[in-house]
């Protein structure tokens, strides 16, 4: 998910996303404990769509204040 795609969701939209790609990435962790995926950098772009997630709404907040 690239950043512009990010910017274009809603509030409520990307608080339903960020929950979502939360319970993913401990997914992707937890089948990558028990056996190894194959390809682990999975987990490092939901980490980074994680971020970008909330990096996009805490600009909004600052913004609105």
């Amino acid at each position: 998910m690239k950043i512009a795609e990010v910017r274009e969701l809603s509030d409520k939209d990307l608080a339903d996303k960020l929950v979502t790609e939360r319970a993913a990435l401990d997914q992707l962790v937890l089948n990558h404990s028990v056996t190894p995926l194959d390809n682990p950098v999975q987990i490092k772009g939901k980490r980074r769509d994680i971020a970008r997630i909330l990096t996009v709404l805490r600009q909004r907040e600052l913004n609105n204040k």
